[in-house]
């Protein structure tokens, strides 16, 4: 079976990223991003990256997007090495990342942040507007 001009076969082989032609990592990264894009909802995306991902990769994932946050708000070095555990290389890394002028960090924090400011007041209205949505729905069916 082909995908493209490839093998099916060949896609599931362990083959070092360097051996890859250009392609081939084309074909497979956006199988990834395609895939990536379509889940929808955070318990999908939960359930999404516990099956693709070993548990190690998402605690890896998760932390180096706690650091990214960390940079931004402009913690030192040091103390999110202190404070996370983690090497100056890791945090170097997610540093370099942010200052290359790639927005999907900054994209994410920015989602995170507000996720986190909404949790903060659940007495706002909108909270509470949700909640009893949620908690009564056929209410909502004649008044919106």
């Amino acid at each position: 079976m082909y995908i493209g001009s490839y093998y099916v076969y060949s896609l599931f082989m362990k083959v070092k990223l360097k051996d890859l032609g250009e392609k081939e990592r084309m074909v497979l990264l956006d199988s990834l991003y395609t895939a990536a894009a379509s889940v929808q909802g955070k318990g999908a995306v939960k359930n999404f990256l516990r099956d693709l991902l070993t548990e190690s990769e998402r605690v890896m994932l998760g932390r180096r997007i706690i650091i990214a946050r960390l940079l931004i708000q402009g913690e030192k070095t040091r103390e999110i090495s202190k404070r996370l555990g983690v090497g100056f290389d890791t945090i170097a890394r997610v540093q370099k990342w942010l200052s290359d002028q790639m927005p999907g960090y900054e994209n994410a924090i920015q989602g995170l942040e507000k996720e986190f400011a909404s949790r903060k007041d659940p007495l706002s209205a909108k909270n509470l507007y949700k909640g009893l949505k949620k908690k009564y729905p056929l209410h909502f069916l004649l008044f919106p």
